[in-house]
C-alpha cells in the first residue's frame, strides 16, 4: 500500500495545483482509472529458498550483533 500511495503521490499529486478537495479526489480516481486501463497481475519472482536464505543471514548477523553487544556490558 506504502508504494502504490508513493506512485499516486509522485504521479498525480505533486505534479498538480488543486483548488478543493473535490478536485484534487476527481484528479485521483481519473489517475486511477487510467492506471488499471494497462493492469497487470504482480508477479513474484522470489523462490522461498532465496528468501529463507536471506533470513538465515539477517538473523546470524542479528545474533552476531546481539553477542557483540553483551560482551561490552
Amino acid at each position: 500500500m506504502e508504494t502504490w500511495f508513493g506512485v499516486i503521490t509522485r504521479q498525480a499529486i505533486r505534479r498538480g495545483s488543486f483548488q478543493s478537495v473535490r478536485q484534487l479526489v476527481r484528479h485521483i480516481d481519473n489517475y486511477i482509472t487510467h492506471w488499471n486501463e494497462n493492469a497487470a497481475p504482480f508477479t513474484w519472482t522470489a523462490t522461498a529458498k532465496g528468501i529463507i536464505g536471506k533470513v538465515q543471514i539477517i538473523e546470524r548477523d542479528f545474533r552476531k550483533l546481539l553477542d557483540n553487544n553483551r560482551n561490552l556490558k
